[in-house]
């Protein structure tokens, strides 16, 4: 074990000239694969979602295209806009790229030592491969938590807020952006640009549709919410959650969300007692790996591809930690990294995997770190000490 630290302790490992093409390469290793595959269902529905818009027909049916629904926001479809109007081969490889260049931006964005920002991306490089597998937008949700944070650092209210909206109007996710709301200095500004932004993201997609089509999407968007959580608590691959664990351990599917997300709500809110630290970094980034942790874990919806968001909560968690790191923090890192990232991998065995699956345990290492988190904030004298 001393002897792989060493080893991985050596300058090229911590070099931004090793990192980022390393990140960009692993990206574009998946983006070939898949395509080498096929291209995946995924992008497909992402695709019809602008073209659907235009012919001003129900966004959330299934459809002969894709044999699937979709779940995101009508804003989602003038994000899409510009890779759904080329080829197909070409926009799907240009979406991954961004999709995963705006999380690895994000994190190149935070306020701490490029060292420590080089364990946030391997720590995280795992999930960010197995989410760009999937065509999924999980960096991009990550990208906006992260960075309306950054913005709210910065005094930059009005993109904080832009950040916020456009998350809440892509995929909901968002709203939990509001957790940096008491770090905020002009906490009125703040609130306006959050008007200001929601009425912006409403109107926009009438530019491509019309009004009245707009208004009865969001009413068909929340029906499908609906139906799909209703459908996650018995879905082999997703509900990988608190509340699936629960589930499923006990054997009871019908287990209400509220069983396990009032206690949750009341611990999260728990950890803003200690309002001195509200301007110190370290708890800032704290509430972070906090909230990106918070809305996969007690989330039915989640699955594999929505751990990137989670691990990046992990490996910002880690970062926090008091140095030298204890046994129990990397055992916990460890443990994550073993039965979350890789619960999906050929390197674990596949009883192991099935098993994990079963169980929903991929939850069960961030939930335990979550709690950390929480108790940390709430309860002890230094919440951190990243600048040591």
């Amino acid at each position: 074990m001393k002897f792989i630290l060493n080893f991985f302790s050596k300058p090229i490992f911590t070099d931004r000239r090793f990192i980022i093409p390393l990140w960009c390469s692993v990206v574009i290793i998946a983006l070939l694969l898949i395509l080498f595959r096929g291209i995946p269902n995924n992008y497909f529905i992402f695709k019809y979602v602008f073209y659907h818009a235009i012919e001003q027909v129900n966004l959330y049916g299934p459809y002969p295209e894709y044999q699937d629904s979709n779940h995101y926001g009508p804003i989602f479809s003038l994000i899409i806009a510009p890779f759904a109007v080329l080829p197909d081969k070409l926009g799907f490889f240009l979406f991954g790229l961004f999709i995963s260049s705006c999380l690895f931006f994000a994190i190149y964005k935070l306020p701490i030592d490029w060292k420590l920002k080089a364990i946030i991306y391997y720590i995280s490089l795992q999930d960010m491969f197995v989410t760009t597998i999937a065509c999924q937008t999980n960096c991009l949700i990550a990208a906006l938590v992260i960075g309306s944070l950054i913005c709210i650092q910065k005094e930059k209210e009005p993109w904080a807020a832009c950040f916020i909206i456009l998350g809440l109007f892509l995929k909901l996710y968002g709203i939990v952006g509001l957790a940096f709301f008491f770090f905020s200095k002009h906490k009125l500004k703040f609130i306006g640009y959050l008007v200001l932004w929601s009425i912006i993201f409403f109107v926009l997609p009438m530019l491509i549709s019309s009004p009245q089509y707009i208004v009865q999407s969001y009413q068909d968007w929340y029906h499908a919410l609906s139906i799909k959580n209703e459908a996650n608590a018995y879905s082999m691959l997703q509900d990988y959650s608190v509340m699936g664990m629960v589930r499923r351990i006990s054997g009871n599917r019908d287990i209400s969300n509220m069983f396990v997300l009032i206690p949750a709500m009341l611990l999260f809110a728990l950890q803003y007692i200690r309002i001195n630290k509200y301007k110190d970094l370290n708890f800032q980034l704290g509430i972070l790996a906090s909230v990106l942790i918070f809305i996969v874990i007690f989330s039915s919806g989640s699955e594999s591809p929505t751990y990137i968001i989670a691990m990046t909560g992990v490996a910002i968690w880690f970062i926090l930690q008091k140095r030298p790191y204890s046994k129990y923090v990397v055992f916990l890192l460890i443990f994550t990294i073993i039965f979350t990232s890789f619960s999906t991998s050929d390197l674990l065995p596949s009883e192991l995997k099935y098993f994990i699956k079963s169980y929903a345990l991929k939850a069960l290492p961030c939930f335990l770190i979550w709690l950390m988190l929480a108790y940390q904030h709430s309860f002890t004298r230094d919440v951190s000490r990243i600048n040591d």
